[in-house]
């Protein structure tokens, strides 16, 4: 008979252990700064600019601040004791805390009403009267790039990150950064290829819409500043809020309790410097928190625009490709650079292409600022080249799974920047596709008005680079584990990931193990829980803390002559003479990386790891409406090892039905003045339990990220890549029309329909 495991004995990884904050959530304990009350504590309330872009002629806040009970109403003017320059961003500092002299889109922050309580503060702001001098304004990302308007006069480099660091912006332009990328020569093989396809594509503007949306708070001392906040990057708060107030970083403390989620939104600076300097003049603690409506006019996701140009040999291969992107950054830079940098190099797609030229721009305009959201870039990408593959492969009469195969970029092969493909298994998440949608068999089409049609796509991701991570892992002396790591868990199991990780090094139960919630005076620095970085970074960070510990009591085991199969209690206390003492295990880890050559974009190593995901649907479209109906949807990933089995199905579940909605029905509304017209979940429609699929398959392929903990890689933004095109690749299949804009609503197809007969 087999003997049953111990606890020590049993593998922590490839668990599909239950979250381990799960309990805290489900009984209303956990923690959320939307909770946090400090005595004395005023409430802002922030008034916003009315036009999309003027100079700031008055700004009368007299009958507001007449109002009773309203501690004090502050603008930029009051601010200049404590922040000089009050201007931040990650990649330019460009965006002020209250605007300065001018405003750059509607929503912008310009006043904030403080008072003890919210409702009073609220009133108040609505009395704020502002006039302006109205200036030129541009919406979109085309029109940008020759626009008269210009959004902002100059620019300043953050300088905050190494892969930022030649950002300069172009004076006299809308142009915030351009990349290009030069592999081969393009122009030549297109011209020599025996096929040629170009096509244009677009999307959208999106909200994050997290259910808990932004909210931060700061207490301050004359000596100390701490910021309570919902982030996703507390250490760059740290650092950015330091560097505003000319402080060293040891007088700023922020913690990061759970988040109900991100997604991107809450990355970087949004209202943690407005608290801080708020909170500083004050001398009060100070707490913000935005509606969902102020969320829209905060930060979005990149529309953008698309085109593309292939050519083909006479055997279906692809042997050049151009591409051309432009990104709708909105009124402030953000992230968006780097969007179009680390985003960029990958839009001629997972294909083995031997000459590409990728020219990819990012845009200000007179819209909200957009930044990172789930994805960072790749959905807006992958939603144009795996639709244009769609169309290449039907002219040329090949099938778009045998098009796919035909041309797939496979390891050891190099991609478009040069790096080779290392642990990407694009093959097999497209094989796999290919069997669970049941591809080679007959499928049904529908009868009457219902049509039906099969549709799939695949991309790739690089994982952002370079960045660094550190964790340190504390052993206690009853051999309970502690880990402190900056890494935000909002909701993606990070958390758990980290838990088990620690426990498979150490021989421990995950449930035993804790971790200790991101707060810059006690765990270490980690640049922010984005871009499916956290597993990878943060869990080889944690694994070699957590190896540093095991080291450790090795040595003491050695020391005191101990067996190797002592306890870690009875270490302690051979040592101690009683239950005693700490081991603590310190892990920090930044891959290597090359930055490209500024003037081809080539690089030898673009990133530590790639992404890998699909989808296949299998859909209904009533012609008489336009209305689609997904009735099967497939999520195929590459995740390496997957260290928590069950959340990788969560998660892939969760990134795809987030796609869904930006594909079927979510659009930012602007009229021609700017103002947005859809600011609220009425009249912003995000997924409901209607709009779901009758099916939803999930699965991780069998691979392994060598260079990973364990074999892991991220996952959280993998089930986003494929969603769009393989509807729109499923509507063109079941009913002929064939749409280019997102999103897919009822009557863009419907017109499309119309068009046809």
């Amino acid at each position: 008979m087999k003997r049953a495991l111990s606890p020590a004995e049993t593998p922590q990884v490839g668990r599909s252990l239950p979250r381990l904050e799960s309990w805290l959530k489900v009984t209303g304990r956990a923690e959320y700064v939307h909770n946090l009350r400090l005595p004395g504590m005023l409430y802002g309330r922030i008034f916003r600019s009315s036009v999309a872009h003027g100079r700031i002629r008055r700004l009368d806040v007299s009958a507001a601040q007449a109002v009773g009970g309203v501690h004090r109403v502050v603008s930029a003017a009051d601010l200049k004791g404590i922040v000089p320059d009050p201007y931040y961003g990650p990649a330019f500092h460009d965006q002020p805390v209250l605007a300065v002299d001018k405003v750059r889109y509607v929503g912008e922050p310009v006043a904030v009403v403080l008072a003890a309580d919210p409702h009073v503060a609220e009133e108040a702001a609505h009395l704020i009267v502002a006039e302006y001098e109205e200036l030129p304004a541009v919406y979109d990302e085309l029109e940008a790039m020759t626009s008269k308007a210009i959004v902002h006069d100059a620019l300043k480099p953050a300088g905050t990150f190494p892969d930022l660091k030649h950002l300069k912006g172009r004076t006299g332009t809308n142009v915030a950064l351009d990349f290009h990328l030069r592999r081969g020569d393009a122009a030549q093989a297109l011209a020599a290829a025996d096929r040629v396809f170009e096509h244009r594509f677009r999307t959208q503007q999106v909200m994050h819409t997290p259910l808990e949306p932004l909210v931060s708070v700061a207490e301050s001392t004359d000596s100390s500043l701490t910021i309570h906040t919902a982030s996703q990057s507390p250490s760059f708060v740290r650092i950015e809020v330091a560097r505003l107030l000319g402080w060293p970083e040891n007088r700023i403390r922020v913690r990061v309790p759970f988040l109900g989620g991100g997604f991107g939104a809450k990355l970087y600076i949004k209202l943690e410097a407005l608290v801080a300097v708020l909170s500083l003049l004050t001398r009060r603690a100070v707490k913000i928190s935005l509606t969902m409506e102020e969320q829209f006019f905060t930060i979005t996701k990149h529309a953008s625009s698309f085109r593309i140009k292939s050519g083909v040999t006479r055997d279906g291969r692809i042997c050049a490709r151009e591409c051309e992107v432009w990104w709708n950054g909105g009124a402030y830079a953000d992230i968006g650079p780097r969007v179009t940098q680390k985003s960029g190099f990958t839009a001629a797609g997972p294909y083995d292409i031997e000459h590409v030229a990728i020219d990819s721009y990012a845009l200000y305009t007179n819209l909200p600022p957009a930044g990172a959201l789930r994805g960072f870039g790749i959905p807006q990408l992958v939603w144009a080249y795996e639709c244009h593959t769609d169309m290449m492969a039907r002219e040329l009469g090949i099938d778009p799974i045998e098009f796919r195969r035909r041309n797939l970029l496979r390891d050891g092969r190099p991609q478009a920047t040069g790096t080779l493909m290392r642990d990407a298994a694009i093959e097999k998440v497209l094989d796999r596709l290919a069997v669970l949608l049941e591809w080679n068999r007959p499928f049904d089409r529908g009868t009457g008005v219902v049509r039906r049609g099969r549709g799939i796509a695949i991309g790739f991701k690089a994982c952002v680079s370079p960045t660094t991570s550190l964790a340190a892992v504390n052993v206690n002396g009853d051999g309970s584990c502690i880990v402190y790591c900056s890494t935000v868990d909002m909701g993606q199991g990070s958390d758990t990931a980290m838990a088990q990780i620690a426990g498979e090094v150490l021989h421990l139960p995950a449930e035993t193990v804790r971790v200790v919630h991101s707060d810059t005076d006690v765990t270490p620095y980690d640049m922010a829980t984005l871009g499916s970085r956290s597993l990878f970074h943060m869990g080889n960070a944690v694994k070699l803390a957590a190896e540093d510990a095991l080291k450790k009591l090795n040595q003491l085991k050695s020391e005191l002559q101990m067996p190797p199969d002592a306890a870690i209690p009875e270490i302690f206390k051979k040592k101690y003479g009683m239950q005693a003492g700490n081991v603590v295990g310190t892990g920090s880890f930044i891959p290597s990386y090359a930055p490209p050559d500024y003037a081809t974009g080539l690089t030898s190593d673009a990133t530590p790891f790639w992404m890998v995901g699909g989808s296949g649907v299998e859909i209904e479209v009533d012609t008489e409406t336009g209305r689609v109906r997904v009735a099967r949807l497939v999520n195929v990933a590459d995740v390496g090892t997957p260290i928590n089995p069950k959340i990788v199905e969560t998660q892939l579940s969760g990134a795809a039905i987030m796609q869904l909605g930006f594909t079927l029905f979510e659009k930012m509304l602007f009229d021609e003045h700017g103002q947005l017209r859809n600011a609220s979940l009425a009249e912003y429609k995000i997924p409901g339990f209607l709009d779901m699929p009758e099916e939803i398959i999930n699965e991780a392929v069998s691979a392994e990220q060598r260079s990973g903990p364990f074999g892991a890689k991220g996952v959280g933004e993998t089930g986003t890549f494929g969603v769009s095109p393989a509807i729109a690749n499923a509507i063109h299949d079941a009913v002929g029309v064939r749409l280019t804009v997102l999103p897919l609503n009822p009557e863009s197809i419907f017109m499309e329909l119309q068009k046809a007969k």
